[in-house]
């Protein structure tokens, strides 16, 4: 299980790896977008660290959706909708919930991957978050329907998040402004794949403490 305490020590946790992390994700912005996700990223994070205590009584649905009001209310660029979505579509199914079982994570991470497909149009491959969070998504279905665990299950997605993420790196961009470079974004980290990254390794942080 996981408690809605852990959810929102997550969020504390991936808001500080943001914070510590906005530089780095600000220069891969550089090479092939508009050099502001970190920045972009860490202002948004810091406002739901500002919102979280105001639904720190609520139900884990609720607390999942005033985090995706304040990203999309708050975050310039594409990461804003796109981390704004996957929040707003992984609270469907949790209302009042304030733990979730294994089930209820893998939920999440289906409905937070569909609701970025369906708004970032990108595919796989596309050199975007989607090349993360989708082997991350298959990794933890695949660990949950061989009965090894929640923590177990979300080291392993982790694992292949990070996979997913190195291999962004040989990618040619399809989507957004780094599209635009064409043969020039090979060779370059995904900062949204990035921060997508950040977002699950967090997470297994939490839970495995």
């Amino acid at each position: 299980m996981v408690s809605k305490e852990q959810i929102l020590q997550w969020l504390h946790a991936f808001a500080a790896a943001i914070e510590q992390n906005k530089d780095y994700l600000t220069e891969l912005d550089a090479a092939i977008g508009d050099a502001d996700h970190g920045i972009n990223m860490d202002r948004g994070f810091k406002k739901v660290i500002l919102q979280l205590p105001s639904v720190a009584d609520k139900d884990i649905g609720s607390i999942f959706k005033t985090v995706s009001m304040t990203l999309i209310s708050s975050v310039g660029g594409a990461s804003g909708p796109l981390y704004g979505t996957w929040f707003l579509r992984a609270s469907t199914d949790l209302a009042g919930k304030q733990e979730l079982t294994e089930q209820d994570l893998l939920g999440v991470f289906q409905a937070g991957l569909n609701g970025v497909i369906q708004r970032g149009k990108a595919q796989l491959r596309d050199k975007t978050m989607l090349d993360v969070l989708s082997p991350a998504m298959v990794a933890f279905a695949k660990a949950v329907d061989e009965g090894r665990g929640t923590v177990v299950a979300l080291q392993q997605a982790v694992t292949a998040a990070e996979q997913g993420l190195k291999d962004t790196t040989p990618m040619l961009a399809k989507k957004g402004r780094a599209s635009y470079l064409g043969d020039r974004s090979i060779g370059h980290q995904d900062p949204g794949g990035t921060s997508a990254y950040l977002m699950l390794k967090c997470l297994l942080e939490v839970l495995e403490n």
